[in-house]
């Protein structure tokens, strides 16, 4: 699917809202998605990822950290090429550490839990896509719940590590969970792209719904403008994600 779907100001929040296809979906809770017992494993391409698509079954493991592995792909450090202020090697310390921070406001133990970090070239996922299959299937155990960004998200690193992650999971016989993150911004509300059979919403309080918002404003290199260019998410891109509801595809 090609990146320049990810360009525009994407479909609007008021439309998400008004979907039919969308209000059609069903939910779904977090005991069935992560039984007790079972480990979870988040694989994000970059260091966000897990906040921005599946905060939610973040932070419904409270109490069982010992339970999740988390799983960064890259380092995030092609997120502002050209920036004066944001370099390549600065972003690869920056951002693994955002992901801690924003991993506390959702309220977990971050010292708990466990933490691999693969560094693939960001935005070269395509490239690494076999060798990170490879790792994954090291890393992963049967009965894993394993979560990751959706295989047709529209970004090429979350494409390739959702098919990566498929493969691994299908072959160590972890159920996989895929979410969307750059859909939201360029799929429209009766989108017959969508895997409507397969999706279900995994519900947010409103505690829960602000844990989130703060969560994603842990993420300072991101959030924030940077000059003239803008920040690297929008705010109708953070509305889009801040639904009272997460989007799972099962």
């Amino acid at each position: 699917m090609a990146e320049n779907l990810i360009r525009g100001p994407g479909t609007s929040l008021a439309q998400w809202q008004s979907s039919p296809a969308l209000a059609r979906v069903p939910m779904i809770s977090h005991r069935t998605l992560v039984p007790q017992g079972s480990r979870l494993v988040v694989v994000a391409p970059h260091p966000d990822d897990e906040i921005l698509g599946c905060a939610a079954i973040l932070a419904g493991m409270q109490g069982r950290e010992a339970d999740i592995l988390m799983i960064a792909v890259t380092d995030g450090e092609a997120s502002h090429p050209g920036s004066r202020q944001w370099s390549p090697a600065r972003l690869r310390q920056q951002r693994p550490l955002e992901s801690v921070h924003a991993l506390q406001r959702l309220g977990l133990d971050t010292q708990a839990l466990h933490w691999q970090r693969l560094s693939a070239p960001d935005s070269a996922v395509p490239d690494h896509e076999d060798h990170l299959a490879a790792r994954l299937m090291a890393l992963l155990e049967p009965g894993d719940r394993v979560v990751t960004t959706w295989r047709h998200d529209g970004h090429c690193d979350h494409e390739a590590t959702g098919r990566a992650t498929e493969r691994a999971a299908r072959q160590k016989q972890a159920c996989l969970i895929e979410v969307p993150v750059w859909a939201w911004h360029w799929a429209h509300p009766q989108d017959p792209r969508i895997p409507w059979a397969r999706a279900h919403k995994l519900m947010l309080d409103p505690p829960q719904l602000a844990r989130k918002r703060e969560a994603i404003a842990a993420h300072v290199s991101q959030v924030n403008a940077d000059g003239d260019n803008g920040a690297v998410l929008s705010d109708d891109a953070i509305e889009r994600l801040l639904q009272p509801f997460e989007l799972v595809f099962t």
